[in-house]
């Protein structure tokens, strides 16, 4: 099985971080001090994709106060109950008019069966993304984040995420204005198991800020 099709699991997931303390050591020292990053996965699911949808360029706990709002509304989140919110109640749910409209659009999309949710767990990472991407509002960061946690791929290194690119530079005491490639050079040793190193990194984020992460 290639890297772009390659899953990590329970059984796996701490033979890889540690497999990373053995290339790296400042992971290693992340560890050391924190223990273990939790395995961050979520079901690979529209309610899933709803939430990295709100999670888009806000901090996470204003995501999942829309989320819980949302939930609180309709239970669980399906297209066709999201599909029948007015305006209103979508605002009511602290959506902005842009999240409205990506929102129904992934909605149409899996109620119309164009995407197909369980159909892109065996497809390869470029063409979940090539899916994903023609939907309005669904970007590089989006995608990133549901190969990442929904198929749990061992290989996605998103730079579009703030708190990972912080951490990346904290942990290799990188300068303020450090550009993408130079980024991506250090993470290339990490290959394929870049994403389980993101974790780390956001562990470290994390632990260091005192975040308190809800569900």
């Amino acid at each position: 099985m290639s890297s772009s099709h390659l899953a990590f699991n329970e059984t796996s997931f701490a033979s890889i971080c540690r497999k990373l303390a053995k290339k790296d050591a400042d992971l290693a020292h992340i560890i050391r001090q924190h223990g273990l990053p939790p395995m961050w996965t979520r079901p690979n699911t529209f309610q899933t994709l709803i939430l990295t949808i709100l999670e888009q360029q806000v901090s996470l706990a204003a995501a999942y106060a829309a989320f819980k709002k949302l939930k609180d509304k309709v239970g669980y989140i399906t297209p066709a109950k999201l599909l029948k919110l007015t305006d209103e109640q979508m605002r009511a749910c602290y959506f902005t008019r842009q999240k409205m409209g990506y929102a129904r659009g992934l909605a149409e999309a899996i109620q119309s069966k164009k995407i197909v949710l369980k159909k892109l767990a065996y497809l390869p990472d470029d063409e979940v993304r090539n899916i994903l991407i023609q939907l309005k509002g669904i970007g590089h960061w989006t995608v990133d984040v549901y190969l990442m946690h929904a198929l749990q791929r061992t290989d996605l290194f998103p730079l579009g995420d703030i708190a990972l690119v912080n951490s990346l530079k904290e942990v290799k005491q990188l300068p303020k204005e450090v550009n993408k490639e130079e980024m991506l050079a250090i993470a290339e040793p990490w290959r394929p198991y870049r994403t389980v190193a993101s974790m780390i990194l956001w562990h470290s984020y994390i632990k260091k800020r005192g975040i308190k992460l809800q569900g």
